[in-house]
């Protein structure tokens, strides 16, 4: 029985993906468009990792060019005020996992676990309202497999009883090396790696 719910953010309660994806088109509209579009393909790829990779990855593998950390936290604050102007508007939660969320978070641990920045992440869910319906909100620059790990420490969750929900593969592989079950969501491509029935 499943006591403890570790939800992945973007794809999951937040349908915020073409929003991201404009995101990465406007910081980096300067740089050669081919290179932005496999940045793109690896972004929707890999939902689960934070924009901090992406970036470095656009710099290193794509570009084949040198990036500072300061940088790659410049670029990733440009984004984030494009993420913090848009992402606000409640049409983007997903009603399936808000309905979810609001009538069994008093019977579960609810807690996040998300590739987007902790900051941004934590201001989002201030301003659409859903901070209450979680013990704990986590995100990066921390890889979301060490999230899981910190979470199930600090909270002692016993791993047979604990999930995560998620739709990336990153999501499965985090629940994977944390000893977890994992449930996919709104991809169905990793259909065949949940691990329980579907809980909505």
């Amino acid at each position: 029985m499943i006591k403890t719910i570790i939800w992945d953010f973007d794809g999951v309660i937040l349908d915020s993906m073409a929003v991201r994806d404009i995101g990465f088109k406007r910081i980096f509209s300067a740089f050669d468009q081919e290179s932005v579009a496999k940045l793109l393909e690896y972004h929707r790829e890999n939902g689960g990792l934070s924009r901090y990779v992406k970036i470095r990855y656009f710099f290193t593998e794509l570009l084949s060019e040198k990036i500072t950390e300061n940088e790659v936290r410049e670029y990733a604050h440009q984004f984030s005020k494009i993420m913090i102007n848009e992402l606000t508007k409640p049409s983007y939660l997903i009603q399936e996992s808000l309905r979810f969320i609001k009538n069994k978070y008093k019977e579960y641990n609810f807690h996040v676990a998300s590739g987007s920045d902790q900051e941004e992440l934590r201001y989002l869910c201030k301003e659409l309202d859903i901070s209450k319906y979680f013990i704990s909100i986590n995100g990066s620059p921390t890889p979301k497999e060490k999230l899981v790990e910190e979470i199930l420490d600090e909270y002692k969750y016993e791993r047979k009883y604990t999930c995560l929900i998620g739709d990336s593969i990153n999501d499965r592989d985090a629940a994977k090396s944390n000893g977890i079950l994992f449930l996919a969501y709104n991809n169905e491509k990793l259909n065949e790696f949940s691990e329980i029935k579907p809980l909505f």
